[in-house]
């Protein structure tokens, strides 16, 4: 179960709604990963989820300096339905997350590291490696064992 907080974490970072109904109707607000289908084929392929996660960066960066601070990358607005401040356990449980993602270890996330962690995360949904993923391969990929082990820096 630990190994899937990281790509658990960062998908629902990239939209707390995976349930994306396939069959929903144009009205109907496209969320989760399905929100980077850009030419609404049902699918997100590489340059999608790419450009996706660079808007997503500049989205979460709210001081616009280039990197993200962990209040930034789990920031929510308080006027948002159904949003509750976090239990003691997600607060871990974003750290120990925030942490993996700093690679260099200099308290912030940068665009590169952040871009390298949502490249990890389509390659994990990836499960076929046809080059492009939907809700439901996203689905299948969570509830399979990850193939690299989550460190434990205790």
């Amino acid at each position: 179960m630990i190994k899937l907080v990281p790509v658990a974490a960062f998908l629902l970072l990239a939209n707390p709604a995976l349930a994306a109904d396939p069959e929903a109707k144009p009205s109907t607000p496209t969320r989760g990963v399905m929100r980077y289908d850009t030419n609404k084929d049902g699918w997100v392929d590489k340059t999608e989820w790419k450009a996706g996660q660079e808007a997503r960066f500049k989205e979460l960066d709210t001081d616009k300096d280039g990197k993200l601070s962990q209040d930034e990358l789990f920031a929510r607005t308080p006027a948002a339905p159904g949003n509750v401040l976090p239990s003691d356990r997600q607060v871990e449980r974003q750290t120990a997350y925030f942490q993996r993602m700093d690679s260099d270890k200099d308290g912030f996330v940068s665009k590169a590291e952040f871009v390298a962690q949502a490249d990890r995360n389509f390659a994990r949904c990836d499960l076929d490696k046809d080059g492009r993923i939907n809700t439901a391969e996203c689905r299948q990929a969570l509830r399979r064992p990850s193939a690299t082990p989550v460190r434990n820096d205790r």
